[in-house]
């Protein structure tokens, strides 16, 4: 299973923000229990580390560390700071891959 930009998810976030709170509950109940029932690994790092799948862990760390965000969250960000970039024509130079 596939969670990022997941349709029940979408839809779930959708409406949260017109206020249908209770509906929008169940669709992340759903979402979750399908990703429960999925099994497997669902952490995106390529690093073996020993919090690898371990999401609380794992963000704890991140933020409490403060330097960098976690490799299942950067693709996210990452497509968030393209749309802002375009305001400025694209002018803005990310810091080489690995950095």
């Amino acid at each position: 299973m596939t969670i990022d930009d997941h349709p029940l998810e979408i839809e779930a976030m959708k409406l949260f923000k017109q206020g249908e709170s209770e509906e929008a509950s169940k669709l992340q109940d759903q979402f979750l229990a399908e990703m429960m029932r999925s099994g497997g690994d669902h952490c995106t790092c390529p690093a073996a580390c020993k919090f690898h799948g371990k999401c609380v862990e794992c963000v704890a760390i991140h933020r409490g560390h403060g330097d960098h965000l976690p490799h299942c969250l950067q693709s996210m960000v990452n497509r968030r700071i393209e749309q802002l970039s375009k305001l400025t024509e694209h002018s803005f130079e990310p810091p080489p891959r690995g950095y």
